[in-house]
């Protein structure tokens, strides 16, 4: 019998009402969405795209509008206490009260979820996440870095199969990035579907196996990565000439062209169309000695700008 998605999104719509400051807002434009289980989910779009609404409605903050979404099987209505403990999320806000310690932080929240005490594990989540030294100091001695860990060992507390980290590395520093995302990628390789929202492209580009991209409350893109990466055709060409240019040479006009400040030629090309070769002949017969060459490929910064904010001015 096959398991059902980690996460299943079926028309989900939010609307928020009209306010004296405001007026009507639609925030999710009836979103489909499935979610593998076991699988790095990277789900991306620009500030005000509708990824923390739509956190908040799995989460069962915010109260959907039309639709219906479940969590491991769990219907977010009908199944909520279900559907609560198959999830955890990590919250881009640091929220939590200062006057505990990491140590009972963990222990309240495992109370919550109505965890036994003999099945807590606050001190093994402390110590993966760099904080057993800090077990005992109140919350408020903590930098905002460790604080964003403990928010992700309060979401963990209760073994969830589903792990929200929403914007988890802002703010922090490279050394406790790096940290947390080695914690994570263990979660993953044991099992736990992890989904993550973030502004740092590359993280997801070095860390997801597969990306939706959110955009106006929609579904702009939900792909494999090595596929939404394959959307561009575009592809640069890179040459080192032997001698030093001071301009393009007039007889290139025709490629798309551009010399760049370390004194290589760029030239933007579509390997389905365009022939490497016949650019190379037309660089050379324009006299210009190649010293070296190589090619560039887009990267998810580029699929990202092409599907959000080029959709916008066009």
């Amino acid at each position: 019998m096959q398991r059902s998605p980690a996460i299943e999104i079926k028309g989900l719509r939010k609307t928020y009402k009209a306010s004296k400051k405001a007026p009507a807002k639609e925030a999710l434009k009836g979103i489909d969405l499935t979610i593998p289980r076991g699988s790095m989910f990277g789900l991306l779009g620009p500030n005000g795209a509708g990824k923390s609404t739509m956190i908040n409605i799995l989460a069962g903050l915010v109260t959907k509008t039309e639709g219906s979404a479940s969590i491991c099987g769990y219907d977010i209505v009908s199944q909520t206490r279900q559907a609560r403990a198959s999830i955890g999320v990590v919250p881009q806000e640091i929220a939590m009260d200062v006057y505990f310690t990491p140590f009972q932080a963990l222990e309240l929240q495992a109370g919550y979820y109505g965890v036994p005490k003999s099945e807590r594990r606050s001190e093994e989540i402390l110590a993966a996440l760099g904080l057993s030294d800090k077990r005992d100091a109140y919350v408020r001695q903590l930098s905002g870095g460790m604080k964003r860990r403990l928010l992700v060992g309060k979401a963990l507390v209760h073994n969830p199969p589903v792990l929200i980290l929403d914007e988890p590395t802002a703010g922090v520093d490279i050394e406790l990035r790096r940290q947390l995302w080695a914690y994570v990628q263990e979660l993953h390789a044991s099992g736990t579907t992890i989904i993550l929202t973030t502004h740092y492209l590359e993280e997801a580009e070095t860390l997801c196996d597969r990306i939706a991209i959110i955009h106006n409350g929609e579904i702009t893109a939900n792909e494999e990565k090595s596929t939404l990466l394959s959307r561009l055709d575009r592809r640069t060409l890179i040459i080192t000439p032997t001698t030093e240019l001071t301009g393009i040479p007039a007889s290139l006009s025709d490629l798309d062209i551009t010399l760049r400040d370390n004194g290589d030629l760029a030239i933007q090309y579509r390997s389905g169309t365009d022939s490497i070769s016949g650019m190379l002949n037309t660089v050379k017969a324009a006299g210009l000695s190649i010293g070296d060459l190589r090619t560039e490929q887009p990267d998810l910064e580029d699929v990202f700008m092409s599907l959000t904010y080029d959709m916008d001015s066009s």
